[in-house]
């Protein structure tokens, strides 16, 4: 590596870049909004991966992701600009791993696009009994997709004010919701405890279904991650990111946890998947069925559904957009990525990000889609963290004098980065372990995207012009 001084990336607030203008506040709320979205479209699936001790996996899975939004805390100070895993992999490692490191963090971001309009569009069907064939299903998927994307062209505080109106919503709903199940008087302990370790999924290499389940629950966390996406845009002192990483992940780790711990206590697992609850909308279809509920449901359903998926839906937009802005400032894209338009908002990865998001939903099998997005998005982002983890720990090595003054820097043998490294390995070979064809064929077609436009940057772009990225000690080459 070399200091350079030129080819910098356009400093924010200038028309030709990103737009500083974001508080603190916001930030948060576009990470506690991406990671919030989940409760009520995807309990059927947390209840098939781990019955009524559901509660107890995402408790454990907070415990796990929290130390891992640490190491976010540590290092996202030390780079001013957007790009998180694409910086960290490519200063802790090289240039390679960075681009396929962010490749398959995208994978997850790119995968919720099309899974929130996919499940929007059947909560619709579903609400009004109108019976859409997949086919239809899809056509107003891609309509919604549509909506988003010239919204995302927007100016950036219409988005978060927008998103941030959703997300509070949908958590008021959630927690009122949970405290009306358990004081229904169906609500019992031993719902909770009849079954406890069901899992629908099958044991692999010894390893029971209940702890791969929990392994894949690792998907409605993912989106602390977004935070060091909108560092370029923050006018706050950058070691407070801290706040909006962590702050994110215990937000929702706790509603999930007090929720589900709710409906665990409304009938057995068995009785709260009977029937279509187990194709989604479980909690929503066992306050009708069960309770004889017909207000609250619809109230809680188009709160969480179309809010709650909607303050996702944005944030995880709005991220992919920057880090795909960031590829292109560092030269890990053309420098077509980098074009914004009068809002400064980036053009080309608005588009590239919609044409991604249809291709994904054209590919999704009608009877299994919504298990192939959740597994999907589970190992991708699995994979990214590790990946940031083993990137994390070199970094540490080769950079020790970079932490100095970090008040970020969380000292002591529990949160080890090396301990951080291990959690990720493991939990990314459980997720390879859930894997269903569907996920693998969309995988597979998203990482033979990235397989071509990294040979056509080894083999032609890097040759004459150089990664560029700004580390605390100046600009460097890669």
């Amino acid at each position: 590596m070399s200091d350079i001084t030129n080819n910098a990336p356009p400093p924010a607030g200038e028309d030709t870049g990103l737009k500083r203008s974001l508080k603190l506040v916001f930030v948060y709320t576009v990470a506690t909004g991406s990671i919030f979205t989940y409760v009520s479209y995807w309990d059927s699936v947390f209840f098939g991966y781990t019955g009524s001790g559901t509660f107890l996996a995402f408790a454990l899975m907070t415990l796990a992701i929290l130390p891992v939004a640490l190491v976010y805390s540590e290092i996202s100070p030390l780079f001013k600009t957007a790009g998180g895993e694409l910086i960290y992999n490519t200063v802790g490692i090289n240039k390679h791993f960075g681009f396929f490191a962010s490749w398959l963090i995208m994978a997850a971001w790119i995968s919720v696009p099309p899974a929130v309009v996919m499940a929007v569009a059947t909560f619709i069907s579903k609400q009004f009994n109108l019976n859409l064939s997949f086919q239809t299903t899809i056509l107003i998927g891609v309509v919604i997709l549509l909506l988003v994307f010239f919204m995302s062209l927007q100016d950036i505080q219409f988005l978060v004010k927008a998103q941030a109106t959703c997300l509070f919503a949908n958590i008021a709903t959630t927690l009122i919701t949970a405290v009306l199940i358990l004081t229904s008087g169906h609500w019992s302990f031993d719902n909770v405890i009849g079954s406890f370790s069901f899992s629908a999924l099958d044991g692999t290499f010894g390893i029971p279904g209940w702890v791969i389940g929990m392994a894949l629950l690792i998907t409605p966390y993912f989106g602390f991650e977004t935070v060091p996406q909108m560092v370029e845009e923050g006018d706050f002192p950058i070691n407070n990111t801290k706040k909006a990483i962590c702050g994110s992940v215990i937000t929702c780790g706790a509603i999930y946890s007090i929720f589900f711990f709710c409906v665990a206590g409304l009938a057995p697992v068995k009785d709260l998947l009977a029937g279509d609850a187990a194709n989604g909308f479980m909690t929503i279809t066992a306050m009708q069925n069960i309770l004889g509920w017909k207000f609250w449901p619809v109230v809680y359903g188009f709160v969480s559904i179309l809010m709650g998926m909607t303050a996702s839906i944005l944030g995880f937009w709005m991220s992919t957009v920057r880090m795909l802005y960031s590829m292109g400032t560092k030269n890990f894209l053309p420098s077509a990525f980098t074009k914004v338009n009068k809002h400064q908002q980036p053009i080309l990865p608005n588009i590239f990000l919609l044409v991604v998001s249809i291709t994904f939903i054209l590919l999704m099998n009608a009877g299994t889609f919504m298990n192939d997005f959740f597994n999907l998005m589970s190992f991708g982002c699995a994979c990214a963290y590790a990946l940031t983890m083993i990137s994390a720990v070199r970094m540490r090595h080769k950079h020790p004098d970079w932490y100095k003054g970090n008040k970020n820097v969380v000292k002591g043998r529990r949160c080890d980065a090396h301990s951080r490294m291990v959690i990720m390995i493991a939990i990314a070979f459980f997720c390879t372990l859930g894997q269903g064809v569907g996920s693998w064929i969309s995988f597979a077609v998203y990482l033979g995207i990235g397989v071509v436009i990294w040979l056509w940057m080894l083999l032609v772009r890097w040759k004459k012009t150089p990664v560029v990225i700004e580390t605390p000690d100046g600009e460097q080459t890669f």
